[in-house]
């Protein structure tokens, strides 16, 4: 599956590891599931290499905030379209816990979804195949002005009128 990050289509060098599975040696990046990090936190802190998290949608952030300063990754489930709790999940683990590594998007990450997920703190984005890495710059082009804050750090409606106006 392609890997979107800053905008291309990168090698993920990442290895998603089974809940039952060897972890492989030396500093290979893993990502593994929540009932693998409850297992062998400890193991997983002391690794050379670095540790991401794959939360499923009913896990929530509240179940890794402790452990967020271990993790370099946190990969966020979209098991189905009508699914949106990683959403949430995405801000509060941006805004109220202050997780700044890799947030990527994994399961069914569509191009209609694309510019939420960035809104919300998603900078990384696990597509089905080539045609929907290709749309990933044309979807963020779309829009330039929001009329709500999130945790991307674009510059909102308001706040940028009320500079407008302080410069006049």
């Amino acid at each position: 599956m392609p890997l979107i990050k800053n905008g291309s289509t990168v090698n993920d060098r990442w290895v998603t590891v089974a809940e039952d599975a060897t972890l492989p040696g030396g500093d290979v990046p893993v990502i593994v599931d929540l009932a693998r990090w409850r297992a062998d936190r400890d193991a997983l802190i002391d690794r050379a290499g670095p540790v991401g998290e794959r939360l499923a949608s009913a896990e929530l952030a509240e179940e890794i905030a402790e452990d967020i300063g271990h993790l370099d990754l946190v990969a966020l489930e979209f098991p189905m379209f009508k699914d949106g709790r990683a959403y949430s999940t995405a801000r509060l683990l941006r805004e109220r816990y202050g997780f700044t590594g890799e947030l990527r998007a994994v399961g069914n990450v569509l191009r209609d979804q694309f510019l939420f997920m960035h809104r919300c703190g998603f900078d990384a984005y696990e597509v089905a195949d080539e045609e929907e890495a290709a749309a990933w710059s044309k979807v963020m082009a779309a829009y330039s002005v929001w009329y709500q804050p999130t945790a991307d750090g674009r510059a909102w409606a308001p706040r940028q009128r009320q500079k407008k106006e302080a410069a006049e």
